[in-house]
């Protein structure tokens, strides 16, 4: 019976150390790597393809839903963390399970067992788990970054370098001072989580920084165009326009 490879991502050694011991008398369990970071984390999922993660959700430089985000792969993921209100996202993720710090050994086994249960049978994730996270609840707080993945890099743009965000089809592109990046979200996620005193939505395809926006032209009959710092023009709809009046109080 092939073993079942395994990645440890935790930021604490003695988290890391915890874990290898729990699983040191399961000889099913092959840990082929453990990782301090997110970004390490992310690199060695994507180079040895494990199985099953054990993945730490507060991490410095990436957060474990951060590298949900970017991650093309498709392993089972057991989430370990200190605090409880990821709890409810981490299994709208289709996470195998969920172990609250401090995990006694007897429930960490049967998170294994349920992991172990799922890839022997095949009943696992069918779809990389980037892509799952459009199918969770929205976090409650504005976000402050962006990471997008380009080829092997990731890229963290911050919240205040966005200028504005258009959809395209299953996916944004989200226009920053340093680019233009596509980014597999909806364009519901940011219009409730972009900072609300910072952007608007002047169209069912747009979502602009109020700040870039230069001036408002008249467009046709009943609708306009915002003319943006950049020179770029993008339609603002009835809708869009109401929305403007009432935020920007012209």
């Amino acid at each position: 019976m092939e073993k079942i490879r395994t990645v440890i991502i935790e930021d604490e050694a003695p988290a890391r150390e915890i874990i290898k011991y729990y699983l040191k008398d399961l000889d099913y369990i092959e840990v082929i790597a453990d990782c301090a970071d997110g970004f390490s984390g992310l690199k060695t999922i994507s180079t040895m393809k494990p199985d099953l993660v054990f993945l730490d959700i507060q991490m410095p430089r990436l957060t474990g839903i951060e590298l949900l985000e970017v991650l093309t792969e498709k392993p089972e993921i057991i989430f370990t963390t200190a605090y409880d209100q990821f709890a409810i996202r981490a299994f709208e993720l289709n996470a195998v399970d969920y172990l609250l710090k401090p995990f006694p050994k007897r429930r960490f086994l049967e998170a294994v067992k349920k992991a172990t249960d799922k890839i022997r049978t095949g009943t696992g994730n069918k779809e990389p788990v980037s892509q799952l996270l459009a199918k969770m609840p929205e976090p409650a707080s504005p976000v402050n970054r962006i990471v997008v993945r380009k080829g092997n890099a990731i890229n963290l743009i911050p919240v205040e370098q966005i200028k504005y965000v258009e959809a395209q089809d299953d996916y944004v592109m989200v226009y920053h001072s340093g680019g233009k990046a596509l980014k597999q979200q909806t364009m519901k996620f940011y219009e409730e989580n972009l900072p609300k005193t910072d952007f608007v939505r002047i169209h069912r395809s747009y979502i602009v920084k109020v700040t870039e926006l230069k001036r408002i032209e008249p467009y046709g009959k009943d609708t306009h165009v915002a003319i943006l710092q950049s020179g770029d023009k993008l339609p603002v709809s009835r809708a869009g326009y109401k929305h403007l009046k009432e935020e920007l109080n012209f």
